[in-house]
């Protein structure tokens, strides 16, 4: 199965997404965005644990995307 990374999970505000076959492609792909985008070279033991944590499959990712915005409020 597939695994995602949403960096907005993350860093709000940012787009990009990681995609691979393994947790550790996705994560080597996540630290070179991290160094490129986000000027992060001192990549912590805890932001490890923090994007390894964002880290989905697929379908719970696309699940996850299509519900609704828990921040708008149905006024019915």
């Amino acid at each position: 199965m597939t695994k995602v990374l949403r960096c907005n999970d993350l860093m709000p505000g940012c787009m990009w997404e990681g995609r691979g076959n393994t947790e550790a492609e996705v994560l080597m792909q996540a630290a070179e965005h991290a160094k490129t985008a986000h000027n992060l070279t001192d990549i912590s033991p805890e932001m490890i644990s923090h994007v390894r944590g964002a880290i989905q499959d697929e379908d719970q990712a696309q699940a996850a995307s299509s519900y609704p915005d828990p921040s708008i409020t149905n006024p019915g």
